[in-house]
């Protein structure tokens, strides 16, 4: 999830674990254990692109890192915290909860997390878009009501718990929303008559109303969309699978990472003779019928035997004119 949502839960976590001790300090190491696990998009500017990708929410979002660290963190706090009544048992049992609760929210993203890292297992439940305001919004409230209290104050840990019920609440229902969006998909897929391979469904950004899916018919994926709001059948955009293209390629230890990490979701585009890999687990840049580039692509570059993986930038885009039409998709086709 964005940074915002991981700092209101681990500053939620926080309160619940030690604040009737501390107070709102809590609330801020709380964030900071919140925020930690994400600290992983630095090996970017030490890494190579495929292996910074397989780095992010890897070890520093396993239950390992939680296990390892939370006591290291813990005693640093004890100690620059000395005169509060926390002890430093206190402290790591803040930090674990506060380290293992990330992974946790973000194995609901799309993207997921290796919780079981080093085992290469990902989890990804896709059912919650990184931003989602129905989500952060009525738990930061809650929190901001919790925080105006004393520490002592029952208000207090009732303004928190409410937040924490209804974060956790709506994330229970997202689930039961992906898997009626799922029914809608198969059911539409079967009335066109349309067979398919594999199906693999997602909520379009910062809403659980309208859902995506990427189809896999063999040669191609279709890509369709669903608003509980629609009243009109779902239609579907075919996008050629290109496999072929990657030639000997394919056998390539960096492309092999690649196709590993996009779990075989991935067509693959040549202009002017340069290969491009794209991510479909991240779908398209818009929601125009006719979109041709996808969220996350890279470059593939063959150099002495070896091939050299660039993430190409997003295209600047009208922010304002991608917001209507998002709006104007959820309202229903």
């Amino acid at each position: 999830m964005d940074s915002l949502t991981q700092i209101v839960l681990g500053a939620a976590v926080g309160e619940a674990v030690l604040g009737k001790k501390v107070g709102n300090r809590v609330m801020l190491w709380g964030a900071v254990a919140g925020t930690i696990p994400d600290l992983d998009v630095l090996t970017r500017f030490f890494l190579d692109t495929v292996s910074a990708i397989e780095w992010h929410r890897g070890f520093s979002h396993s239950i390992l890192f939680s296990v390892l660290f939370a006591p290291v963190f813990g005693w640093l706090v004890f100690k620059l915290n000395r005169n509060q009544t926390a002890s430093f048992k206190d402290w790591s049992w803040l930090f674990f909860w506060g380290l293992f609760t990330h992974p946790i929210l973000d194995a609901f993203t799309t993207w997921g997390t290796q919780l079981f890292w080093p085992f290469k297992t990902r989890l990804a439940f896709q059912n919650i878009f990184v931003i989602d305001p129905l989500y952060t919004i009525p738990f930061l409230v809650c929190l901001i009501l919790a925080m105006r209290q004393k520490k002592t104050s029952e208000k207090r840990r009732k303004y928190n718990k409410l937040g924490l019920l209804l974060s956790t609440s709506y994330l229970l229902i997202t689930l039961i929303l992906k898997g009626i969006s799922y029914q809608k998909f198969t059911n539409s897929l079967d009335a066109q008559g349309i067979s398919y391979i594999a199906i693999d469904t997602r909520p379009t950004p910062f809403n659980t109303i309208l859902w995506t899916a990427n189809i896999d018919v063999g040669d191609a994926y279709l890509i369709g969309n669903y608003s509980f709001f629609d009243s009109k059948e779902i239609e579907f955009t075919a996008y050629p699978k290109n496999h072929e293209l990657l030639g000997s390629l394919k056998s390539n230890e960096n492309v092999e990472r690649l196709i590993a990490i996009s779990e075989g979701w991935f067509t693959i585009t040549e202009k002017e003779g340069v290969l491009f890999f794209n991510d479909l687990r991240f779908g398209l840049m818009s929601l125009n019928q006719d979109e041709e580039k996808f969220a996350f692509t890279y470059q593939l570059t063959e150099v002495n035997n070896t091939v050299n993986v660039t993430e190409m930038p997003k295209y600047k885009t009208d922010a304002k004119k991608l917001f209507s039409a998002l709006l104007n998709r959820i309202i229903g086709n």
